[in-house]
């Protein structure tokens, strides 16, 4: 997905599963931590729905809105943290491995302390 899209731009957006099925409407978007860039959407699913958690990094926005490369029925056996809250690392892991993702990468230490790193003095 392009990550230069503004996260308010995707609430309010409809949600496909991979089939071409709405699967609701995005609810909210959370950041990564350490980069700022849009990781997880929530998508309220269903009339009394609850809100899934779907990856953004494979997904796909079109001007119909966002594609999900996940079936429907996986989408809605996402975990749900509830929105408005953080997501801990510990809820991101539960995602990640939900989806069958592979874990990021820490970020690269600053390359410019050299062998300065994680020393005291």
């Amino acid at each position: 997905m392009q990550t230069d899209i503004d996260p308010r731009s995707l609430i309010g957006r409809k949600a496909y599963d991979r089939n071409g099925h709405k699967i609701g409407t995005v609810d909210e978007v959370y950041l990564d931590d350490a980069t700022g860039v849009p990781e997880w959407a929530a998508v309220r699913t269903g009339l009394f729905g609850r809100d899934a958690f779907v990856p953004l990094a494979p997904s796909d926005l079109a001007d119909d809105g966002l594609h999900v490369p996940y079936d429907r029925a996986l989408i809605k056996d996402a975990p749900d943290f509830g929105v408005g809250r953080h997501l801990s690392p510990e809820q991101e892991l539960q995602l990640y491995h939900h989806y069958g993702l592979e874990l990021p990468s820490p970020p690269d230490p600053d390359p410019g302390l050299g062998d300065l790193a994680g020393r005291d003095g």
